[in-house]
């Protein structure tokens, strides 16, 4: 008979510490935020956290910052901007990826819940560890490259048709969103690319001023690295830019069949 065994810490207490709202508390919102600390050696747990929302800005960011700074200054996770631009504080907010800084509280019906990015490794609280996401965002080579020097006067430059062909590329604030709400990419993160990076590839190969186009689609034929997409759109519905990598791996599998034509 086959024997299965969990790794350590892999099961997540739902039972965690309860910090109640204030009393004369009149608007409570009762917010679940997944705990874990690998220095302490237990498992994670869910803690909940009472909060009366009159007392707080409106986006689950600033709840979360209140939380923090007025009931367990243990809380860990990222945030910088606040503005939805550097894509720090993405995390999974009921049941979808998405940013802290953009998302209403009045939006969720419900007891919140706030988990990590999924299937990454945690690194503590909130905080996922996206070495491997950086390292195949890398590995696209996200930079022009160019057989002639640059002019020495002015910017290369294009059509307003050239550059038109990049918008819906270049806006990826690399929040990894949409990477981790794809199950290719959960069950192969070292060997397929994920939507953030294929769509940073995209970006350079429509890019008029680059010289590396073949390069970069050789770089690409490989059965694991693009057509491990199945194009089943969980990108583009989490994507808090609106972009749809998606539409952006399906031109480049149309570039590769040209080329073969």
């Amino acid at each position: 008979m086959a024997e299965f065994t969990l790794p350590s810490n892999s099961i997540v207490k739902k039972n965690g510490n309860v910090f109640p709202a204030p009393d004369g508390a009149s608007n409570v919102r009762t917010f679940k935020i997944y705990r874990y600390d690998p220095d302490s050696g237990s498992n994670p747990r869910v803690d909940t956290y009472e909060l009366d929302i009159e007392s707080c800005g409106p986006m689950i960011l600033d709840a979360i910052i209140k939380i923090k700074a007025d009931m367990d200054s243990t809380l860990t996770f990222r945030r910088s901007c606040r503005e939805g631009i550097c894509g720090s504080c993405a995390m999974n907010i009921d049941g979808g990826n998405a940013l802290a800084c953009t998302t209403a509280i009045a939006d969720i019906e419900g007891d919140i819940t706030i988990y990590p990015l999924p299937h990454q490794p945690v690194i503590k609280d909130l905080v996922s560890d996206l070495t491997t996401f950086y390292a195949q965002y890398a590995s696209v080579e996200p930079w022009l490259k160019s057989d002639t020097p640059a002019p020495p006067d002015r910017e290369r430059l294009q059509s307003p048709e050239d550059r038109e062909r990049l918008d819906g590329a270049y806006e990826c604030i690399m929040c990894a969103c949409c990477s981790t709400s794809c199950p290719s990419y959960w069950w192969n993160p070292e060997r397929f690319l994920g939507p953030a990076a294929l769509l940073a590839s995209y970006r350079w190969l429509v890019d008029s001023r680059d010289d590396a186009t073949g390069e970069r689609l050789d770089d690409l034929e490989d059965p694991y690295k693009l057509y491990r997409c199945h194009t089943i759109m969980n990108c583009a519905q989490v994507c808090p830019k609106g972009l749809n990598p998606s539409k952006a791996i399906a031109e480049t599998k149309k570039m590769l069949v040209k080329r073969r034509l």
